[in-house]
This record gives structure tokens, sequence and C-alpha cells, in this order.
């Protein structure tokens, strides 16, 4: 998609409008239930278009599922939601196959019956109010994009995204995602609260009983197009080694030298689909901008939702109250864009991990 002539310059710019005239079209509709958060539907709607997964974290009543559902009321697409519960079963979520017997000439034979999670967006509500078997159950469909049941699979419908909601983990009855899930998903984004203006005025909306009518603005082949345009989008050298340089730096012992705060409060550092996650995020926030061609920007931008989740801090970390946030805002300081900033801050720095 690099523009190089007259020709391709038009095309580009063809591509950048088609874009945002997507990405302005599902803002609107969202603004009409949701006050604020711009923040929080950047990064969700970066997720999607990207063809990635998202996690929304934020305590209970901050309208985390009401967010997701009227952004799946905005695209024309099948919409699927799963309570997690401590109760849930692994078949509760992917289906399970069932005796069917046919009258006229007693023959038996197994049936699958599809489960909630074959749909286009799948709501996974407070995800960690699931025991650990039971979340299990989301891996090979977030990453194979299929089900296997019985020996046999079953292709999930496209577009598939799996959007969940997790309350923090500080609060009694959750269960700690496990790591290789928690990597599945592309992006995780911090709810927070609202600020005063905002809680304001969904006081005053909560007065009007009408129902806010949403219509959908994309539909599964305009979201697979605008997937394609963003996995074209060009990536430099340098921005993909500043990349790779920022996620190698989130692991200590790796026989490289990493930044002080990693060495003391970091105990797992991010793996190789970080890195992936992060140059394809980065390839979506330079669309959604106006850019062509991704910079070291664009990287930067999306390094807190990308990384946040990948990244496991040590009990030091507890004790001294240095969040995740805290060591990604260290890492954007101290990795240098420039290789060669880093050669040198290697050789003239002696605790180099082994």
């Amino acid at each position: 998609m690099h523009p190089s002539g007259p020709g391709n310059q038009s095309e580009g710019e063809q591509m950048l409008a088609q874009v945002r005239e997507h990405y302005d079209a599902l803002r609107g509709e969202i603004s009409k239930v949701i006050v604020g958060q711009d923040e929080v539907v950047d990064q969700i709607l970066l997720a999607i278009f990207s063809r990635g997964h998202a996690m929304l974290v934020g305590v209970p009543g901050l309208a985390k599922t009401l967010l997701i559902s009227t952004i799946a009321r905005a695209m024309s697409l099948d919409f699927s939601r799963i309570q997690f519960t401590p109760d849930l079963m692994p078949s509760d979520i992917t289906g399970t196959e069932v005796i069917e017997e046919d009258k006229a000439t007693g023959h038996r034979s197994l049936r699958f019956v599809k489960g909630p999670i074959f749909a286009n967006v799948v709501l996974a509500d407070e995800i960690n109010r699931t025991p650990p078997k039971t979340q299990a159950a989301l891996l090979e469909a977030m990453q194979e994009r299929q089900v296997t049941t019985g020996g046999t699979r079953h292709a999930l419908p496209a577009p598939f995204f799996v959007l969940a909601t997790q309350n923090p983990l500080e609060q009694e009855g959750t269960y700690p995602l496990p790591e290789a899930q928690l990597d599945r998903f592309m992006v995780q984004v911090l709810v927070r609260y609202p600020s005063e203006e905002e809680e304001l005025e969904v006081i005053r909306r909560s007065a009007n009983k009408d129902e806010v009518d949403i219509k959908p603005v994309i539909d599964g082949d305009q979201i697979a197009r605008v997937q394609k345009i963003i996995r074209s989008v060009p990536v430099p050298e340098h921005v993909m080694r500043y990349a790779l340089r920022l996620v190698r730096s989130t692991r200590a012992g790796e026989g490289f030298a990493v930044p002080d705060i990693v060495r003391d409060y970091v105990s797992w550092g991010a793996g190789p689909r970080a890195s992936e996650s992060l140059i394809q995020g980065a390839r979506a926030h330079a669309m959604l901008v106006g850019n062509g061609i991704v910079s070291i920007e664009s990287v930067r931008a999306v390094a807190h939702p990308v990384l946040r989740h990948r990244v496991l801090t040590n009990f030091n970390a507890q004790a001294d109250q240095v969040g995740i946030d805290q060591i990604i805002d260290t890492l954007l300081r101290e990795i240098p864009e420039d290789a060669r900033d880093e050669q040198a801050r290697a050789i003239s720095d002696p605790a180099i991990r082994s």
C-alpha cells in the first residue's frame, strides 16, 4: 500500500479514507449509548480491525458489557453472549454431541449442537468468574478459529472476535486466567471511572427511557476488507526492530541488557506473539490517524494495551506498589529508537543478565 507514484498515492488515500469512514461511522453509533471512554473504544476497534481479540478490565458498573453489546449492534454480525459462572462447563461454550434416533429406522447417530461460541462477535462476560478448565475451552477457538469435538473440526464463522470483560483479581470469587489464554488477547483495555462531567451526562441520559436506535454501519465483508487494508500497511525495518527491542526488553535473564525496573520487578516477559500484536496494532493505529506507513509513534501508542497483560510482575513489584503500566512507561522512556544507541547503552551498562 506504500504510495510511490501519483496512481499509488491516489489508491493509498482512498484506502485511508475507507478505513476512516468505517471507523467514524462506528464511533458515531457507539457514542449514542456510551458516554466518554474514547480511549477504550479506540483500542477495541483497533483490535477488531486488526483481527484480534480484546479484554476489558474494570470494576463492575462501568458499562463494559453495554459497550461491547453496543459495538456488536453497530456491526451487521451475529452476536452471542456467554455469562461465565463458577459452574459453567466447557461444553456450555463450544457445544456438545447429542444422540438422535430415526423414528422410522430406529438408527441412532450423533449430532453436534453448536454452542454460543459459534457467532461473529462473542461477549465473554466476567471471564475470570469461571475456573481455568472452562476458560481454556476458548483457547482453540481464539487461536485457530475452530472447535474440535469428538475428533471433528468445526470452523467458526468469519469474522470472529472474542470481546471479554474481567473484574480485577483482588475481588472475591475470581480466577486468574492462564498465561496461554491471556496471550491470545491482542489487547487488554483498562476501563476507568468516568470524569465528573461524563458521569453527570450518564445520569441525564438514564432519565430518558426511550430506546436508543443503533444502526448497523458495517458488515462482515467490509470488516474483512478493512483488515486486508491494514495488513498491507508497510512497516519500515527500523520500526520493526524498535518494536522487537521493546518486547525483548521485558525479558530478564535472556543474556542482554534490560532496564533495572525489569530486573527488579518482572518475573516473566512478553513472548513473540507480543511482537506480532505490537506491529499489527501499530498498522491499525497508523491507518486510523491517517498515515500510510507505520511509524515508531504508532508502536509506542499501542504498547500499553498490547504488553500490559503479557508481562508478569513479581512479589517485589507488589510490595513496592510498582504497576505494570509504570514498567511500560519506563521502557518507553529508556529503550532507544535507534539500535546504535542500544549498543552504546549495553557497552556502558555492566549489568547484563546471564
